[in-house]
């Protein structure tokens, strides 16, 4: 177990200079409180309920929030796999939580990174947090980790886990992810909003497809729409025209696509030959894998697909993500979705006083829109693109 903070803050000094465009933001959003979060008349009995719940955050520790909600930890400590096999994926989470960190202006607490492959893992980690003087944990990474987390006694600390375990998130704990799930949720909604009710469902045989099928097809149920079928495809599908030749005269306004941009590239013609390609095309963010060369990507244009805010529009306290593709490894290709997650993680760890106790609450984060729901998990609502002449382009809500 060790500390890394001098060494990352020495490391990252020219991206905490680049990170400085903004002062003090305000992360603020309105918005439509959404079916899960708490309303605001409530009991006496959920009042007390709601009590119990933010005094296990100990927020009353922490100086007034400001103006903007801002009331971030006393000191905090990152739980990640500094080391060992997973520490590709968390390089650009610190990365992006030091972005977030070195870029507010206001009073940040003390911060320590403790490696979670170390010798006793996430109970070890948690251990060595709490004998700092840490009062918050952002972490850790792991899905098996997060369930350690969520029912370890030496895990008592208030904390943000960064992934989606299988255990119930306890009280004074939050869970934020990218889960693909959802995507699958992103997009049903989008379509339901666009008042589309009968879709297909196309998805290839990985798991995050398998998982983000799923989920689209419980949240398009739940929202008044039905899936026609669910047609599962290789990556380099043959001729379909048959098998999507079927669903032309069954009503289909909206096609579902779980799958890599390669496999997009060949599938949507199809659909246009099978009579499908006056349906609304929503993908997962798997889309913009093995894309860039706008020729090959145009037969992908009109296909609609949830990104991150900061790559697709800008986010505020971060420079473009064009500029730091140039000049910072974990913020290029793939890596930047996971460096404007640790940004993000670094923003919830100080406005969630106000996400917990303002019903409707939300930030404006660098993967998208953020809140917090009654079951303590991070609802976030994404940013849209769609391809235009082979190149994804910003549509600003979706809609």
């Amino acid at each position: 177990m060790k500390s890394v903070q001098l060494r990352l803050a020495i490391a990252t000094l020219p991206l905490a200079l680049a990170a400085c465009v903004a002062t003090a933001p305000d992360r603020s959003e309105s918005g439509a409180t959404k079916p899960n979060e708490v309303a605001p008349r409530k009991t006496e009995a959920a009042q007390a309920e709601t009590a119990q719940q933010l005094a296990a955050w100990h927020f009353d520790a922490r100086p007034a929030a400001a103006r903007d909600g801002y009331r971030p930890p006393l000191k905090l400590a990152v739980l990640l796999p500094l080391s060992g096999p997973l520490s590709a994926a968390a390089s650009p989470v610190r990365d992006g939580l030091l972005a977030g960190y070195y870029g507010e202006t206001r009073a940040r607490p003390p911060l320590d990174f403790i490696d979670t492959a170390g010798p006793g893992g996430i109970a070890a980690a948690c251990t060595a947090a709490t004998a700092a003087g840490a009062d918050f944990i952002i972490g850790p990474l792991g899905r098996e980790q997060v369930d350690t987390l969520f029912t370890t006694p030496e895990c008592s600390l208030p904390a943000l886990a960064l992934n989606r375990g299988d255990q119930p998130v306890p009280a004074g704990h939050a869970s934020f992810s990218l889960a693909p799930e959802d995507d699958g949720i992103a997009a049903a909604d989008y379509l339901s909003n666009l008042e589309k009710r009968n879709a297909l469902v196309i998805a290839s045989s990985d798991d995050n497809a398998l998982r983000a099928a799923q989920a689209f097809r419980n949240r398009f149920a739940a929202d008044g729409g039905a899936v026609v079928q669910t047609l599962g495809v290789v990556d380099n599908p043959g001729d379909m025209n048959a098998a999507l030749g079927a669903f032309a005269d069954k009503h289909v306004d909206a096609i579902f696509l779980a799958v890599r941009g390669n496999t997009a590239r060949l599938l949507i013609p199809q659909l246009a030959i099978a009579g499908l390609g006056g349906a609304t095309r929503v993908a997962t963010s798997q889309l913009l894998a093995n894309t860039g060369k706008p020729g090959d990507d145009a037969a992908l244009d009109g296909t609609v697909f949830p990104t991150d805010a900061w790559t697709s529009r800008g986010t505020p306290g971060l420079p473009p993500a064009s500029l730091l593709d140039d000049t910072l490894p974990t913020a290029r290709g793939g890596a930047a979705r996971l460096f404007a997650f640790g940004f993000d993680a670094w923003q919830l760890s100080a406005y969630l006083d106000k996400l917990l106790q303002t019903p409707g609450a939300s930030i404006a984060g660098a993967t998208g829109t953020l809140g917090l729901d009654a079951s303590g998990s991070v609802q976030r609502t994404p940013a849209w693109s769609m391809f235009s002449g082979g190149v994804p382009t910003a549509i600003g809500d979706g809609h």
